[in-house]
């Protein structure tokens, strides 16, 4: 069973057996990555593989929440968020995390305060910062007092490298941001070393350079209740696919689901949607990439209510969107729609598709 930081779950369908695609495993950012190069001598796509999960590993010690780096040390987030809760003067930070603060800090403006990065103490109560889940105590006194401490990205001041949060309640945790921004900097670099062909997938966040042989890499969007998928799609170079999901990081308890998406307006899981995926195409040079909103983005439309989520999509400059309720009926953009080939007929004949987006 894979478990997966953010939630989101879509199968890759690759024809490994066909040379020269090589194709390797590992385990980083609490999930599996799968990278597939083809086109390339194996030993030079086995050492490309080999930095690119170096460089994740890095990246996952540098913004774990909540467990050390190595031994006593703690993460580099870990650091920030102890002197937050100090309110300690500013702290020194690294090139790489102003980038991310203030990318963040964007996209939580963006999307109105639902993707917020801040409410690590929200997550930890509900007992979301950990390897494994089990239900949990509701400590409703202590979650109306986090929402009442309103931590926001806007309290946290960035100024010639250093950070300092105006509020203590402030507490970083950057699973929705982190395996997507991973994936930017992964086709980053295989562009740098003139890699033509690659299709890179952590937990289910994954992203396309070139194709795979004389066709586009495929990938299939996972059913929320069963381990199958529902629809495939042609994943083009330089676009990505992410989806939120409340059946892999969840418990149940007194025969309620509770998921780790959680509304940083209530303090309380999102319990009206099962699903939703959005697909990303290539983002204009100096704004956010199509890695990192594919990871991003899909959370602030899952939170929203039936009624208001197309009015957030419109805001994220989301597109390509699929949203499956908590009774499993499926809403599809008309893009979306156009890009997908159903697998699973009841779900098909179940989709409402929406009209055109309009920006």
């Amino acid at each position: 069973m894979i478990v997966a930081t953010c939630c989101i779950a879509i199968l890759g369908f690759i024809a490994y057996n066909k040379p020269p695609l090589y194709h390797s495993q590992s385990y980083v950012f609490g999930t599996l990555v799968d990278i597939s190069i083809y086109g390339e001598p194996e030993d030079r796509a086995k050492y490309l593989s080999n930095e690119i999960i170096q460089d994740f590993q890095h990246l996952h010690h540098q913004l774990h929440a909540w467990k050390p780096a190595s031994g006593n040390q703690i993460s580099e987030i870990g650091t920030l968020n102890l002197a937050f809760a100090s309110q300690r003067k500013p702290l020194n930070i690294s090139p790489l995390m102003v980038e991310i603060l203030q990318d963040a800090t964007k996209l939580s403006k963006k999307s109105h305060g639902l993707f917020n990065p801040t409410i690590g103490h929200l997550i930890g109560t509900w007992g979301f910062q950990a390897d494994e889940f089990a239900a949990t105590s509701i400590d409703n006194q202590k979650i109306a007092a986090l929402i009442k401490a309103n931590p926001t990205m806007d309290d946290i001041v960035i100024a010639n490298n250093t950070a300092y949060s105006t509020n203590s309640s402030v507490k970083l945790d950057l699973g929705g941001y982190a395996k997507g921004y991973a994936l930017d900097r992964a086709v980053r670099y295989l562009r740098k070393q003139h890699v033509k062909h690659a299709l890179i997938n952590i937990g289910g966040n994954i992203i396309a350079l070139g194709q795979h042989g004389d066709k586009p890499w495929r990938v299939g969007i996972q059913h929320p209740r069963k381990p199958s998928a529902i629809a495939t799609l042609d994943l083009l170079d330089g676009w990505a696919i992410g989806t939120s999901g409340d059946y892999q990081r969840y418990f149940m308890l007194d025969g309620k689901r509770y998921c780790h998406i959680i509304d940083p307006r209530t303090g309380y899981p999102v319990d009206h949607t099962q699903a939703v995926t959005v697909l990303i195409p290539p983002q204009a040079p100096h704004h956010s990439q199509a890695g990192v909103l594919s990871d991003v983005a899909s959370k602030p439309i899952f939170i929203e209510p039936a009624e208001n989520k197309s009015k957030i999509a419109d805001a994220m400059g989301i597109k390509y969107l699929m949203v499956i309720n908590q009774s499993s009926q499926v809403f599809v953009t008309q893009e979306m729609q156009n890009k997908l080939t159903w697998l699973n007929q009841d779900f098909k004949k179940r989709a409402h598709v929406q009209p055109t987006t309009q920006h």
